[in-house]
């Protein structure tokens, strides 16, 4: 951005607010604001089917890149099975699964060759999809450059004629305050000039745009469809014609898949380092931990007769993480036996206690609702002209109608909502009139 244009966008930022928050009077165009809606629309749907059509194209080459890359991943695994890895001794050309290496080595070549034969398709996709919805994109940022344009011309003018009204509402004009009405008079004038120019520039071009978009689009869409179908009947010719003799296209997907398995998966099941389970049982402790336990004290007490005694000696020489017995009782710890008979020696009952203790009192009850003070009355307006929907969510209605106010602004200038004749939507507030 240039030094001057800078300077331009710090003198609109007021009334930018002012507009965003609808202070003052805002200059507002309800054919403009229409037709602004609706390309928001095209900006928007514009590139959403230049990404979409590039995910397709891109879609296309990498469902057969996955496919070889796939084989090639069984390929691998096959490989060490006949002997390539591991055993030197075991390179025999009867071991393993050289029929599946060889299918996936065919495998490979029939998709690397599908994917050459649908390129000259995907580049059809690129050259007259994408391109041109590209091209279409690049329109429609030149446009919006445009709207800029004459948002810029509508703060301007905007500004410029709050700056006119407050200058004549001044009671007690001096001399200064006359130039500056001077002064701001052809300012004003001249920023209304460049105001309309872009404003009604756009209204009418805007339209033919839109017009052009539908010529645009079905061309487009009529040639995605036919390449969309060359692409699936190639894919569907050329897999229809594998030849393959390790693939038995004579049974179906599971019948293929258990006539291929066999019993592999019991045989795999069988291997015991392919299952790992657990006792459930607790861990062991360690020894001075059991001797401590079977003495019944934590710290060591009577080691000698824990030692002495058969069962103790039976347990040391055991493994210890047999669980062929049952597991030992639970610890208990020495602090808390300690708490429970100082507890018992004091007399102190933190159950009594706790029954003791005087209870919150409940807090208060809500105040009671007032009466209902009656429903409120339904604001109407009657329609002064006739308007027809230009979107989806406007609302249509003939002159002399009685509509019913949903939502709508202090401002007769902006969009209202309302409901008539069990139809809801918006239309603008300057076409009705308020009903007192």
């Amino acid at each position: 951005m240039s030094w001057k244009g800078f300077q331009k966008g710090a003198l609109r930022a007021p009334q930018q607010v002012k507009a965003r928050f609808n202070l003052g009077d805002v200059t507002k165009d309800a054919i403009f604001i229409d037709a602004e809606r609706r390309f928001q629309d095209l900006e928007k749907e514009t590139k959403k089917l230049h990404d979409e059509s590039t995910k397709y194209a891109q879609a296309i080459n990498g469902m057969l890149d996955h496919q070889i890359e796939f084989s090639k991943a069984t390929e691998e695994i096959y490989k060490p099975v006949s002997g390539r890895a591991s055993d030197p001794n075991s390179y025999v050309d009867d071991v393993g699964n050289a029929e599946g290496l060889r299918a996936c080595e065919e495998y490979v070549i029939i998709v690397e060759e599908l994917k050459a034969s649908l390129q000259p398709e995907l580049e059809l996709i690129e050259s007259r999809i994408v391109k041109p919805a590209e091209e279409l994109m690049d329109i429609v940022k030149n446009a919006r450059k445009w709207i800029v344009k004459r948002d810029h011309k509508q703060l301007d003018f905007d500004k410029e004629n709050n700056k006119m009204k407050k200058l004549q509402e001044k009671k007690e004009k001096t001399a200064k305050d006359e130039k500056a009405i001077w002064d701001t008079e052809n300012k004003l004038e001249a920023a209304k000039d460049d105001f309309d120019i872009f404003n009604n520039l756009l209204k009418d071009e805007l339209m033919r745009l839109f017009a052009m978009e539908k010529e645009f689009i079905l061309p487009l869409f009529q040639s995605f469809y036919y390449m969309q179908l060359n692409v699936f009947y190639t894919l569907h010719e050329k897999m229809q014609s594998i030849d393959i003799g390790y693939f038995n296209l004579t049974l179906n997907i599971e019948e293929a898949f258990e006539h291929k398995r066999g019993e592999i998966q019991q045989q795999a099941e069988a291997i015991p380092i392919v299952k790992f389970k657990t006792t459930g049982q607790r861990r062991p402790l360690k020894y001075q931990s059991r001797l401590g336990i079977e003495n019944g004290s934590a710290g060591g007490v009577g080691r000698t007769s824990s030692l002495s005694s058969s069962g103790s000696v039976r347990r040391l020489t055991q493994d210890p993480y047999d669980t062929s017995e049952k597991p030992p009782p639970p610890y208990t710890n020495g602090s808390q036996s300690l708490d429970i008979a100082r507890s018992s020696s004091t007399g102190s009952n933190w159950q009594s206690a706790a029954k003791t203790k005087p209870k919150a009192a409940p807090p208060p009850p809500k105040p009671k609702p007032g009466r209902l003070s009656g429903v409120p009355t339904v604001e109407t307006v009657t329609a002064l002209y006739d308007y027809e929907a230009q979107a989806e969510g406007d609302l249509s209605f003939s002159a002399g109608d009685t509509i019913e106010v949903v939502s709508r602004t202090d401002n007769p200038q902006e969009w209202w909502s309302g409901k008539v004749g069990g139809r809801q939507g918006q239309f603008p507030g300057n076409y009705v009139q308020l009903n007192s």
